[in-house]
């Protein structure tokens, strides 16, 4: 009955997407997120628009998770990423400021081809890790409502990505924008009823949960909550979703759509963390990445909602991602033409290859987290210098910057590896990612250090 509800609500919300979509496509609407008008988004459609790409399934099923292992050190540690929406939209301001139309035209400017290849290559990777995980989501959630229907994880990764892809390749950018307003409406109602319901609970205790150690004890939380404080300045710049829509609205409106966007998405993390912590507190067993768990703790309905709430924030997730990967073939790497047929090209090789990464068989939804968070660090010692040093940064400096993170990302997602792991912490991952970052900072500000000569503004 519950799986027969899943699939009900979440097929009504994408026909309602399908309908809600532009009916018309242009260039502009397709790249730029124009209206038919050629008017740029509102601020409420910016401010929905990036909440519901931000909170999309792997982040709540992440602060979930690190909620039932570390309590609210672990969830807190999650929502710290969320701060990228203050770091981000300082970094955008000032780049604007400078006359910048995107992260790749400041860029260019400073750096060249060199640079601006460099930065293409990480957002490529994160585009195609949001992919990637938002669909193994949607089949580890239909691997577990329908436990009994063989294949169904996989026919719900074909079916939901072909649908997300049809309707955002109509629309690009546009379709994303206009889509992304009702999806995080819905969200905000069904996941407002789940958490009404978690809190009205029989044994609920917001004081239990606010100090809750977790199952595996707080003190890794922690350590992730400094890794994330490390991060959190590069984060946002390395996520094209949200630089993308940094540059579309006038500068006034786009400053309040980033600081809004900052604490409702953070509430919806903190909140949906708190899902993990109390399965924690009530001893319940881990299983199936929390869905199998909160299947037996949950009633009915509030599971329902859950889910759907999940499944939603993948939709939204999918199509900005696909929309942004467009706008990066065609715009910036300019591998297509500079069409909707160019745009729609690119969608498919991102949607095929992010679904065809499912069946790699790494279930760990953080690690693309971790290693797209740590790629993204060669950045910090360049922005600090060329934003807030106006310091000019040599090209060697900004490789040496770059070659430091990306080995510091690889190091991580092979740290089982012999090799590596015998020049790495003997300890928690998150041990290890703490001294990885921290290493990779030292390097790349030493370097952009050495390398970087004051200039007059």
């Amino acid at each position: 009955m519950q799986a027969i509800a899943i699939t009900t609500i979440f097929a009504a919300i994408i026909l309602l997407s399908l309908y809600y979509a532009p009916r018309r496509a242009t260039v502009g609407g397709f790249f730029g997120g124009q209206s038919d008008r050629g008017e740029a988004p509102t601020l409420w459609t910016l401010v929905l628009s990036q909440v519901t790409t931000w909170i999309f399934a792997r982040s709540l099923m992440n602060a979930a998770i690190l909620g039932f292992y570390y309590g609210i050190a672990g969830t807190l540690a999650y929502a710290a990423y969320y701060g990228s929406f203050l770091t981000g939209g300082y970094i955008v301001g000032r780049m604007r400021a400078q006359g910048a139309t995107s992260v790749q035209s400041w860029l260019a400017e400073r750096f060249g081809a060199t640079g601006t290849t460099a930065y293409n290559l990480v957002i490529a990777l994160r585009l195609l890790s949001e992919v990637f995980a938002n669909l193994l989501v949607v089949g580890l959630i239909f691997a577990a409502a329908l436990p009994d229907v063989a294949g169904a994880e996989t026919t719900a990764i074909l079916v939901v990505g072909v649908l997300a892809l049809a309707y955002s390749a109509w629309g690009g950018l546009s379709a994303a924008l206009r889509t992304d307003v009702i999806q995080m409406s819905l969200f905000l109602v069904v996941f407002g009823a789940a958490f009404v319901a978690l809190i009205l609970r029989p044994g609920f205790d917001i004081f239990a949960v606010m100090t809750a150690p977790g199952a595996a004890g707080a003190h890794n939380g922690w350590v992730l909550l400094v890794v994330a404080a490390l991060q959190v300045f590069s984060y946002p710049v390395h996520d094209p979703v949200m630089m993308d829509r940094g540059f579309l609205a006038d500068p006034a409106t786009t400053r309040k759509s980033f600081l809004h966007a900052f604490w409702i998405s953070a509430l919806c993390i903190i909140a949906f963390g708190f899902f993990g912590i109390q399965a924690s507190l009530e001893g319940a067993e881990y299983e199936g990445q929390l869905l199998g768990t909160w299947a037996t703790m949950l009633p009915g309905w509030v599971f329902v909602m859950l889910i759907v709430s999940l499944l939603v924030s993948a939709l939204s997730t999918l199509d900005s991602a696909l929309s942004s990967a467009a706008r990066l073939v065609v715009e910036e790497l300019r591998l297509a033409p500079r069409s909707l047929m160019g745009g729609r090209i690119a969608m498919v090789v991102f949607a095929a290859a992010g679904g065809a990464l499912t069946l790699w068989g790494n279930k760990t939804l953080f690690d693309a987290v971790a290693v797209s968070g740590t790629a993204s660090m060669f950045l910090t010692p360049v922005l600090v210098a060329g934003l807030l040093g106006k310091r000019q940064v040599a090209i060697w400096a900004y490789l040496v910057s770059f070659g430091a993170a990306i080995v510091g990302a690889a190091a991580y997602m092979f740290r089982d590896v012999p090799g590596v792991s015998g020049l790495l912490y003997d300890g928690h991952k998150y041990e290890q990612l703490l001294q990885i970052c921290v290493i990779v900072l030292v390097v790349g500000f030493a370097a952009v250090a050495r390398g970087s000569r004051r200039v007059e503004a």
